[in-house]
């Protein structure tokens, strides 16, 4: 009963979060130091923290019941996920606490009651991590020789950046995250608006971006190629992938999760940035959306992700012989089935064959109008994936030729487990100088409707019109199984309503396969 009052309540605050309700309006904020039996067996209190840089942090602690006077326990930080306020993680941390831990929440800089400004993982916001730790080994009984750091999305990207600056953590948690925020928002060269879109507004709504975010935002939005470099450096700042050295050096524990369809922070990030920790890791990849396979863990509710997130930290910073560190480091969730599948490590996906599709025939088409191939809207599309296994379609024999390129494989008399990344190699002749065109990868059924498989982004600036040149383009990572008597199609346009496209009046766009360089797109299979 107690659980399920837990669970209403964090309902109805992430609701009201989720609403957008401007900070100044966020009511329920306890006073400093409150007090709250969560239940029998753990006790939360809120605090006001010094954050980094003289502001306050609002936060929250939990302590494990019957705490003994001098004894320490092993301490877990969480900092909260974008727009979200401190209580985003109480129906975790209260477990983690019945399990052995003090766990202390807070609301990162710039949301809701915390000081400050939202600097998007920046500077300030790794130091209030170390902040926050001095005040939890100050004021809790925390053990500073087992330091925990996790999170769900901005909360997973500061933990990760914090585990470079800080060497007292030994573990860390990070889903649904970016370790690269440019291959994240601007990959293939293109904005990914819909996503960028939805992190401005929420940022609006419940925080106070810094004038450093809103003049990067909106030269993001703006397309302001004249800036573009000073974008990406500001990027690479709030990218764990530039630091891997320092992470790695630190020798902290890091576990990763994220879903195939996370259209905030794609999974091949996540996947590359593993493949180069040297430390023990993991790396686990689920069916849905950006924080998808979180959400019924933050209301309480049980779940694969959170039950490998508390055994990872119960075996790094308890040193329980729990097993997590003997089993397969890579561990899948096909789209298609239920069941788990484990990899020694992310080149093993995918590796037991490639097959080459020749995009042998020319396709020529007209830029700017969207032929009714696209990759859907942001969370809907996924959720509904994840849910019902209902990815976007189209109607792949329908699809306009003057506006859509199509190329398809035959029949396959045995399914495809498709697993990895998925790979175009084509030569491309534009009429303009700079352009956007989209791939899609689609199972297609017998009676034409191509279900998503994939898709893609690719955008080129200051092209000669007219003049060939290559490219190499990954799809979005997935493990997606085509049922025998399907085939695969790959399709090409230049609109899509997720992407910023930079395609002038009446581009004109050539996919060509040259004797010396032919086209094809790559397919990794898992072993049938």
């Amino acid at each position: 009963m107690q659980r399920t009052t837990t669970a209403a309540a964090v309902a109805s605050l992430l609701a009201a979060a989720a609403l957008g309700l401007a900070p100044h309006q966020a009511r329920a904020a306890p006073a400093p130091a409150a007090t709250i039996t969560a239940d029998a067996s753990s006790e939360l209190r809120f605090h006001d923290i010094p954050g980094s840089g003289g502001i306050t942090l609002k936060g929250n602690v939990f302590t494990p019941a019957g705490a003994e006077a001098g004894r320490k326990y092993p301490l877990i930080v969480l900092p909260t996920s974008w727009g979200m306020p401190q209580i985003e993680y109480i129906a975790q941390a209260e477990q983690l606490a019945d399990s052995g831990y003090v766990v202390v929440s807070y609301t990162s800089r710039g949301f809701w009651l915390s000081g400050g400004q939202i600097e998007v993982a920046g500077p300030p916001d790794i130091a209030d991590v170390s902040a926050v730790i001095d005040w939890a080994l100050a004021h809790t009984a925390a053990d500073p020789d087992h330091i925990g750091l996790g999170g769900v999305s901005y909360g997973a990207g500061i933990a990760l950046l914090a585990s470079a600056h800080d060497p007292r953590v030994k573990a860390v948690v990070a889903l649904s995250g970016w370790a690269n925020l440019i291959e994240s928002i601007y990959s293939g060269r293109t904005q990914h608006v819909q996503a960028a879109g939805m992190l401005g507004a929420a940022g609006f709504l419940t925080g106070r971006p810094g004038p450093e975010l809103q003049s990067v935002l909106g030269d993001f939005l703006g397309s302001r190629l004249d800036r573009e470099q000073q974008m990406i450096e500001w990027g690479k700042k709030r990218s764990a992938s530039e630091q891997v050295d320092r992470i790695n050096a630190n020798g902290a524990a890091i576990m990763l999760g994220n879903a195939w369809g996370d259209t905030i922070f794609p999974p091949n990030q996540y996947a590359e940035f593993f493949e180069r920790l040297t430390g023990p890791k993991r790396l686990e990849f689920r069916p849905g959306d950006h924080a998808t396979a979180e959400a019924t863990g933050l209301l309480g509710l049980p779940g694969d992700t959170w039950t490998d997130a508390h055994r990872w930290f119960d075996r790094y910073l308890k040193g329980e012989r729990n097993g997590v560190d003997t089993e397969a480091p890579v561990r899948l969730k096909s789209r298609s089935d239920g069941g788990y599948e484990g990899y020694a490590d992310w080149k093993s996906v995918g590796a037991a064959g490639t097959e080459k599709l020749p995009l042998s025939d020319s396709e020529h088409l007209f830029a700017n109008v969207d032929s009714g191939a696209n990759g859907g809207v942001i969370f809907l599309s996924s959720i509904l994936d994840q849910l019902v296994k209902a990815p976007p379609v189209a109607s792949v024999p329908l699809l306009p030729r003057a506006f859509a390129a199509v190329w398809q494989s035959g029949r396959y008399d045995e399914p495809r487990r498709v697993r990895g990344t998925v790979e175009v190699h084509t030569t491309v002749t534009s009429t303009k100088g700079d352009g956007t065109f989209v791939a899609y990868l689609y199972d297609v059924g017998p009676l034409g409707i191509g279900k998503l498989v994939s898709n893609a982004p690719y955008t080129f600036h200051g092209r000669t019109p007219g003049q060939a040149f290559g490219v190499d383009l990954e799809l979005f990572s997935t493990a997606y199984d085509v049922p025998a008597g399907h085939r695969l199609a790959l399709v090409i346009d230049t609109v899509d309503p997720l992407y910023i496209e930079h395609n002038p009046t009446g581009a004109q766009l050539t996919f060509s396969s040259p004797g010396a360089d032919p086209s094809y797109v790559s397919v990794p299979l898992r072993e049938q």
